[in-house]
């Protein structure tokens, strides 16, 4: 895998599955701290960090909807999930004298900034790791959505995409063992196979901004600065060839 060291700004997208760890709900201290020493390392890396941070731990708006919740309701609940997700976060990453902002596309000024393009660039500019809570401050948007947008926004140079697996498969590998992993995808592979990565919103973002993709697996510790090293397994996801080619 290609070296990454022209990476400077990268945006990390978490699910909020990803803060459980052992647990089957809500947060789980040691692996949030986990994680956070993961992005502490980047962050003295030099890298400069945004993240981006579900609510399904919590809270998830589709799940609620098909049980009966208002749709825009429901999703409205998530993205306060998101935001109680971002504060243990920055409580992680604070505790490791990593400066923090939480900046949330749903105002909550007793307890993070709103989100403001200008300010999050100033934030970035003076080193701080910037989390962004709230998705994108409306209903019927994912958090994919949100991170491949905030990217933009940002301009950041890759997305990476914490899951529970060393890349993207042809099937969930924990259910079919003789799934294909792929090393490299395009955009529009993952679109005409459907391929679960992130919602097709996000990916139409990242392909017209051109922001490559790399999905890697956040079960192993130190393996966002291994990806970034080009020394961890993972997808990458951009506009030139494929394994599919």
């Amino acid at each position: 895998m290609q070296k990454r060291e022209h990476y400077k700004r990268i945006l990390l997208k978490l699910s909020g599955e990803a803060l459980m760890g052992p647990e089957k709900y809500g947060i789980d201290p040691p692996t949030v701290a986990r994680i956070a020493g993961d992005v502490a390392t980047a962050h003295h890396s030099g890298y400069e960090v945004c993240l981006v941070v579900g609510g399904g731990n919590i809270f998830r708006g589709l799940s609620a909807a098909a049980k009966g919740y208002d749709r825009a309701s429901a999703d409205y609940i998530g993205m306060l999930a998101t935001v109680m997700n971002a504060i243990a976060l920055q409580n992680a990453l604070e505790s490791m004298e990593v400066p923090t902002r939480v900046l949330s596309a749903m105002p909550i000024a007793a307890v993070c900034e709103p989100y403001i393009r200008r300010r999050a660039l100033r934030h970035l500019e003076k080193g701080r790791v910037v989390i962004f809570a709230a998705g994108t401050g409306n209903p019927f948007f994912t958090t994919d959505t949100a991170a491949a947008l905030r990217a933009s926004e940002m301009g950041c140079n890759v997305i990476l995409k914490g899951t529970q697996v060393d890349g993207v498969y042809s099937d969930d590998p924990k259910k079919c063992p003789d799934a294909e992993r792929y090393d490299t995808l395009t955009y529009m592979d993952l679109l005409s196979r459907d391929l679960k990565v992130m919602d097709a919103a996000a990916i139409a973002l990242a392909r017209e901004n051109n922001i490559p993709i790399l999905v890697f697996s956040l079960h192993t510790e130190g393996g966002l600065t291994d990806v970034l090293n080009g020394e961890g397994r993972a997808t990458l996801i951009h506009n030139g060839g494929s394994d599919l080619s």
